[in-house]
């Protein structure tokens, strides 16, 4: 229950609509699914997240949920921590008007739930590898009010795209620079080379008391009724009326807001560059590189040849790894190649098939010879391909949930909303959207 405690408690922000990431916030055209309950690896974002600050002693878990989307599908996926071991609250409903951005929304019920002490506050949308030990080290060290995480970006990472922290010998921040160009960053920051820049992770390591106290400012009142955002408001007020602001660096941050930035983070964790998500994983499977395969899949025969993934695997008939991710009961045919892939639960991939950089939802089927690669795949997918029209997706396209594509069609670099069906030997632009079924006609 809220009140005086050591222990540090997690406060999850799920206030976004995933839009940038359509389709795969997607369930049909019109049902948006929220970005806490995205497929990865197994699980979904949020469970990661619960898994990752369970791993690292955090019991008491806090879900600021925004709008009907966030609020009814983390509640029906997590409940109240039961499976997970944890406990978890959730924002009242009433409050959803008066959030108006994530720093207002974290202040009011930080009053709701009386919190004292540390509060863990982390989005739901990203992966992170981070310690949990060593960032309350540098909260204590420093006596901040709020010490935030932050990632080392290049200069050419963060020109026009993420803002910096300016931060001092001592580790406390100074101020803010708010998505600079790269003459603003040679100005900012003179002779610091190829140094990485700080940038915030969206993840922050709040002294709940202090904060609360700060929060009385009638001015911080008054901007928490109209519009405050924790890294382009709140923090930079902070720092102005001198509360102490820390900056702590963490292993890695993957941001799954938009589809190439999904497979990339896919990419960075099945190559074990997330120490601590790739050890929640589990012992990779015995004579398999970097990979995972569910036993059940391990175990499943194919209905051509009849012997199963493990006899495939051993004597060269399917290529597996390096960095791959296979789910219960799928079944996989002769001549499959797989790397930096995650394959779901009940995927059936035709002989022949090729698959790079992927990503195929619960219970697709892609058929045989199918070349595959940087890609996103829905589930209950149907890639009907054949062996002399192979369908061929590259360069992030992602298919929604309950696509169907005919024999030889080529998609790269676009988005198809769930449920379309795509003719055969279909050719559109790349960065093309189709959304709808006119949208396809019209390329027909």
């Amino acid at each position: 229950m809220p009140g005086a405690t050591s222990e540090t408690v997690a406060v999850m922000l799920a206030g976004g609509r995933g839009e940038r990431a359509k389709p795969i916030t997607l369930e049909s055209a019109d049902y948006i699914r929220s970005k806490a309950v995205i497929p990865f690896l197994g699980r979904r974002l949020v469970e990661w997240v619960v898994e990752l600050c369970k791993d690292q002693g955090i019991r008491r878990f806090y879900v600021i949920a925004q709008g009907l989307e966030n609020r009814s599908q983390i509640k029906l996926l997590l409940g109240h921590g039961q499976r997970h071991g944890v406990e978890i609250s959730y924002s009242r409903a009433g409050f959803d008007p008066y959030n108006v951005g994530s720093g207002s929304a974290f202040l009011h019920n930080l009053e709701q739930w009386k919190l004292t002490g540390r509060a863990l506050v982390l989005p739901v949308d990203s992966v992170l590898d981070f310690s949990l030990e060593e960032l309350e080290r540098t909260h204590q060290e420093t006596a901040a009010t709020v010490t935030v995480a932050t990632v080392g970006r290049t200069r050419r990472e963060v020109a026009g795209k993420y803002g910096v922290l300016r931060t001092d010998p001592a580790g406390r921040v100074r101020g803010f620079a708010e998505k600079p160009s790269a003459q603003q960053l040679r100005t900012l920051f003179p002779g610091r080379g190829d140094e990485p820049l700080p940038t915030s992770a969206g993840m922050y390591l709040v002294d709940c008391d202090r904060l609360r106290r700060a929060a009385r400012d009638p001015q911080l009142m008054r901007l928490a009724q109209q519009r405050l955002d924790w890294g382009g408001d709140l923090l930079p007020w902070l720092v102005e009326h001198d509360e102490p602001v820390a900056a702590h660096r963490i292993a890695r941050l993957g941001d799954l807001g938009n589809v190439p930035d999904y497979l990339a983070a896919l990419r960075d964790v099945l190559s074990g560059a997330y120490r601590r998500l790739n050890r929640l994983m589990g012992p990779p499977t015995a004579g398999a590189a970097d990979c995972w395969i569910d036993e059940t899949s391990l175990r499943t025969r194919d209905p051509v040849s009849g012997t199963t993934l493990t006899e495939k695997i051993a004597d060269g008939r399917v290529k597996i790894g390096p960095g791959v991710h296979i789910g219960r009961h799928v079944e996989v045919g002769d001549d499959v190649s797989l790397e930096y892939a995650d394959i779901g639960d009940g995927v059936e991939l035709g002989e022949g098939a090729r698959l790079s950089g992927v990503a195929v939802g619960d219970y697709s089927l892609v058929g045989p010879h199918a070349e595959l690669s940087d890609s996103y795949i829905g589930p209950m997918a149907v890639i009907r391909s054949e062996r002399g029209r192979p369908v061929r997706l590259e360069s992030h396209t992602a298919i929604g949930d309950g696509v169907s594509l005919r024999p030889g069609s080529r998609l790269s670099g676009v988005s198809v909303y769930p449920r379309l069906r795509i003719p055969a030997h279909f050719h559109v632009p790349s960065g093309t959207w189709l959304t709808c079924s006119d949208d396809v006609l019209q390329w027909v």
